[in-house]
């Protein structure tokens, strides 16, 4: 046996002996260490519950509610149609997990009955209401909720149709680009509210302005674009996606100004040949929602766009990434499960992909948040 097995066998048994944990409590040096594994291992276990007030939360907008000043809890219940109690109920949990705080007393007699606690925004609280992206997907992790009840039988396969699988047709579907444009406009305004959080990792971490034309493979109703546009003026823009997604495009850029400078081609891209003439393609959040065969499918239809000078550029969370392993790999692990298609990959699987659909230099690009995107450049 190795030695580093030897000591993971030996930490292990440690761990999980009762006696050792009560003297590493109990032993002013190994006190702290075992307190905060004990507060860590809690937190696993009361992860659903946490995530339940952050959803309560959400659906009452408590945040937008504080974000005007401390409010009691009374003022609280009528704002968000609670009773005192369960305002107060709701607002402690959240000041526990830093959604909000206990900002001091109301002011009132200091000899007269005793004074309300006022409760403002937690430093969670605040910075949910600067990324409206995110509350959006704290929204719609209902769904996911809901298909995650049984964990087992999702595993085993052993569960019908899920509700992300509904939500998200297109990825399972045989024939994605007949879905109607009403069928797809549940997860197209999704994803138009998450893609400005994940186009400003992109846009801080490579400078698309040195390209001539951007295609973007799968845009949506054209977020990223929108933030490309703003960023890189002179750069010509072509959106592609599902023709029922490309008919909202038009609407959403219109609207944004940009109906006369990006182009909009409705497809697919596993049956119709991409718009050809750009010298940047960017996948973004597209190849993770796909299983392997799919996947390259995807990256060889790309490869056949791009000119020899071309550049992939593929913006995803990752599996395996340093620091934030639970967003990739148990975050995304599970929500790809339920949704019934794809998985999250290491960098070195993408990679393997990317070769294998014909693409030779390849480079990874930090992003200030990997936790959100990190990403690919690829080139022939």
């Amino acid at each position: 046996m190795r030695l580093i097995d030897r000591w993971y066998a030996l930490r292990d048994r440690l761990l999980a002996d009762p006696t050792f944990q009560r003297r590493a409590t109990a032993f002013p040096l190994t006190r702290p260490i075992a307190r905060r594994r004990a507060r860590a291992l809690f937190d696993l276990t009361a992860g659903f519950v946490y995530s339940q007030v952050l959803q309560a939360a959400v659906r009452l907008d408590l945040f937008a509610i504080l974000a005007d000043g401390p409010l009691t809890t009374a003022e609280i219940g009528r704002r968000t149609g609670l009773s005192e109690e369960a305002a107060r109920r709701l607002v402690a949990a959240a000041a526990s997990l830093g959604l909000a705080q206990a900002r001091g007393r109301t002011r009132g007699p200091a000899s007269g009955p005793a004074r309300e606690t006022a409760w403002g925004l937690g430093p969670h609280g605040a910075a949910l209401l600067a990324n409206p992206g995110v509350m959006e997907m704290i929204r719609h992790h209902a769904l996911l909720y809901e298909d995650l009840q049984d964990p087992v039988a999702l595993l085993r396969g052993e569960v019908g149709e899920t509700r992300l699988q509904r939500f998200w047709a297109y990825a399972r579907s045989p024939d994605p680009a007949a879905a109607p444009t009403e069928s797809v406009a549940a997860y197209s305004r999704l994803m138009a509210a998450t893609q400005p959080m994940i186009a400003e990792e992109v846009l801080a971490a490579y400078p698309v302005r040195r390209h001539r034309r951007l295609l973007d493979v799968g845009g949506g109703e054209g977020a990223f674009l929108t933030a490309v546009a703003a960023a890189a003026p002179r750069l010509a823009l072509t959106l592609f996606d599902l023709p029922g997604v490309a008919a909202r495009a038009e609407t959403a850029l219109a609207v944004a100004g940009l109906g006369d400078r990006v182009q909009v081609v409705g497809g697919s891209v596993f049956d119709d040949p991409l718009p050809e003439g750009a010298d940047l393609i960017t996948l973004v959040r597209i190849v993770h929602d796909h299983d392997d065969d799919r996947a390259l499918a995807i990256l060889q239809a790309v490869r056949r766009a791009l000119p020899a000078d071309g550049t992939l550029l593929l913006a995803e969370p990752m599996a395996g990434t340093a620091d934030a392993q639970p967003s990739g790999d148990a975050y995304f692990g599970f929500y790809l499960l339920a949704m019934g298609s794809g998985r999250p990959r290491t960098a070195a699987e993408l990679a393997d992909l990317l070769r294998r659909a014909g693409f030779a230099r390849l480079r990874t690009v930090a992003t200030r948040r990997p936790m959100l995107a990190r990403v690919l450049i690829a080139r022939p």
